[in-house]
């Protein structure tokens, strides 16, 4: 009837906004995000975790293996930065497999030493094995019973969808075979985006921040963190969610250059091909560095400062693509966006990616 076809058209665009199991609302800093998410009430984490209550709709099915290697390393970065304390959210909230009615890994009692034990052994045996689903899972209960479950809530914790890109769909200028398509924006912030994009237009810019800080990125989504604890570099222009369309500046924000991340000498930042084997090449890798292409939209809001842009309004920003770097390589210093070049390739690639999904 009308009231059912109603409140469907009203829920769906917000589903995300709520547990999967319990219905309750969510209570994220952020907004909700692409995925449906469990919320962290133990009873919910029970249902979710031991008896499999609506997981279908919760965890990616078939999460490639280089996806899982990049946001356990995440994970990692974010465990074993001195920041922890601050950026390490959320933290797990994992059923302890010998006892199914307590949480082995709890938000409300956080213990950093037992989590880096078993995130050790999700490393080792991703590192070591390359078998079948159910090998990988025989040993890492024999390394660590925990590090499975902490593997599974690794992979269905992230809200965010990020998929390998193909070669024939790869942007060449960014000069790494690690691209991903990176969407995070739930329907109603993608159609209020699409909205304010048919007003006042959008281009693309980089967006630069420390692997540490993608554990919660991909969770919590992209924030304005100016004055808040979260963040790190200063807020010489002002609040907002910080952007260049200059690559150099925003690889000097992902902790990819040391020295004046104004530099602009191609000399600065190079690549070296690898030749050690793609597998759990993530995890092997002590210094990766990353940088996200963001879509942002043009309007009066979008604060100019040079090539250093800032955005206060977090709905103008969405993620589209991620760019991963190993050993502290990266290509060329000079990327210019607003070059018609560069966004003749980004409308090329961007078009099948995005706007089909």
């Amino acid at each position: 009837d009308r009231g059912s076809h109603q409140l469907i058209t009203q829920r769906i665009p917000t589903l995300n906004e709520y547990c999967v199991v319990c219905d309750e609302q969510h209570v994220f800093q952020n907004g909700s995000m692409l995925k449906p998410a469990v919320c962290t009430r133990e009873l919910c984490v029970f249902s979710f975790y031991t008896l499999g209550v609506m997981s279908g709709a919760a965890e990616e099915v078939a999460t490639g293996a280089e996806v899982v290697d990049l946001l356990v390393a995440m994970c990692r970065a974010a465990l074993e930065s001195p920041r922890k304390s601050i950026i390490f959210e959320p933290y797990p909230s994992v059923v302890d497999p010998n006892d199914p009615k307590t949480l082995a890994f709890n938000p409300k009692k956080k213990n950093y030493e037992r989590l880096q034990k078993a995130l050790d052994s999700v490393m080792s045996i991703r590192e070591m094995t390359q078998g079948s689903y159910l090998e990988i899972k025989k040993q890492m209960d024999k390394l660590d019973p925990l590090a499975h479950p902490l593997l599974q809530w690794i992979i269905s914790s992230n809200r965010s969808h990020i998929v390998k890109l193909p070669l024939s769909r790869q942007l060449k200028f960014m000069h790494t075979s690690h691209q991903f398509l990176l969407l995070s924006s739930p329907p109603a912030k993608e159609a209020r985006f699409r909205t304010a994009k048919k007003l006042y237009g959008s281009t693309f810019a980089f967006h630069g921040s420390h692997i540490e800080n993608w554990h919660s990125v991909l969770r919590n989504g992209l924030v304005n963190a100016s004055y808040t604890k979260l963040q790190l570099h200063g807020a010489a222009y002002g609040k907002g969610i910080y952007l260049s369309p200059i690559s150099s500046i925003s690889f000097g924000y992902s902790g990819t250059i040391q020295t004046c991340v104004l530099c602009s000498s191609k000399s600065v930042l190079f690549v070296l091909q690898q030749s050690r084997p793609i597998q759990s090449r993530f995890l092997q890798s002590r210094n990766l560095n990353c940088i996200a292409l963001c879509e942002v939209i043009t309007s009066k809001d979008l604060q100019k400062h040079g090539n250093i842009w800032v955005c206060p309004v977090s709905d103008h920003v969405c993620t589209r693509f991620f760019f991963v770097y190993e050993d502290g390589q990266v290509g060329d210093a000079n990327i210019n966006t607003q070059e018609p070049k560069i966004q003749k390739e980004i409308m090329r690639v961007i078009g099948t990616q995005i706007y089909s999904s």
